[in-house]
């Protein structure tokens, strides 16, 4: 007789392992939402907040022009919108800068770069132009 394998089922040759399915496009994409860093889910929802919140302010302004409301100034619609854009790169670049530290060294020092910026505003890009689209494309004829 035969000493007992000590190798589990799966190394053994005589055992068949099971088939492993695979995942869908959506079913990888989901799981990657779902456990998605805490640094870098801070750091865009930070654009976000800032970016919906200067969207409705141009919202209620682009409202108050349209309805005839004497502002100073005038209309600055497409200044609010270019400052708008600004304010969100800037406020996304910064926040993340702070919040997604590089990974640690050799030493308990947490370090930043400028890549940690430029990550927050490459995230921003298209969170600002997005919230936009939203405000312009589906909020603002909704009000009329």
């Amino acid at each position: 007789m035969s000493a007992p394998s000590r190798l589990p089922d799966v190394h053994r040759p005589d055992v068949r392992r099971p088939d492993v399915r695979r995942r869908s496009w959506l079913e990888v994409r989901w799981r990657q939402f779902r456990n998605a860093p805490r640094p870098v889910v801070r750091a865009v929802l930070a654009s976000l907040v800032v970016a919906i919140v200067l969207g409705l302010g141009y919202l209620v302004y682009d409202v108050a022009i349209r309805r005839g409301m004497a502002l100073p100034g005038g209309d600055l619609r497409t200044l609010y919108l270019v400052a708008d854009v600004v304010v969100v790169l800037i406020v996304g670049s910064v926040v993340t800068w702070v919040v997604v530290p590089q990974p640690r060294g050799s030493g308990d020092r947490t370090t930043r770069s400028a890549w940690s910026a430029a990550l927050g505003f490459f995230a921003a890009v298209p969170i600002s132009y997005l919230v936009l689209v939203v405000v312009v494309q589906i909020l603002e004829p909704l009000i009329g």
